[in-house]
């Protein structure tokens, strides 16, 4: 099963890192790339275990996600319930953990996937590895600017 990896180091302590990767709303697109449109399903309020998030792709795609791990401030996981037509399965995790240098975090990305139709899985497999590592990369560099967003941070109260 194909696994795409991105990992920057942010000049946050982990605890604010995790509060920036959950932003919603105009917080969110202020710094993710990858988001044009977000939201919590089923009345939630809050990300956590077993909510259901709607994402709208910079591609125009969109997904229906299920967080399967919700751990504040080291690691959030999530699985596709519904999603593009290629991807027979896809989930992510994302880690936050302390840095060498106080006060910073490294914050890695990691998502695993399964294309189909199973026939065109060797060639869709390394196209999926390209796109999706791209993507990835792009979405944890704003990230990291994010890290340094005084709006941002105010907006989860770390800066």
């Amino acid at each position: 099963m194909p696994v795409v990896e991105a990992v920057a180091i942010v000049p946050v302590p982990p605890a604010v890192a995790f509060a920036v990767s959950q932003t919603t709303g105009e917080t969110r697109y202020r710094w993710d790339p990858f988001v044009r449109e977000q939201r919590l399903l089923d009345g939630a309020a809050r990300p956590g275990k077993g909510v259901r998030t709607f994402t709208r792709s910079r591609h125009g795609l969109t997904m229906v996600s299920e967080y399967v791990s919700y751990a504040p401030p080291t690691n959030v996981g999530m699985k596709m319930v519904r999603g593009p037509w290629f991807f027979e399965m896809m989930a992510g995790g994302w880690r936050f953990a302390p840095a060498a240098e106080p006060g910073h975090t490294v914050a890695t990305w990691r998502y695993h996937f399964r294309t189909r139709p199973a026939l065109l899985r060797p060639v869709a497999d390394r196209i999926g590895v390209w796109l999706l590592g791209r993507d990835i990369r792009r979405r944890i560099a704003g990230f990291a600017r994010g890290c340094q967003d005084p709006a941002v941070l105010a907006a989860v109260d770390g800066g």
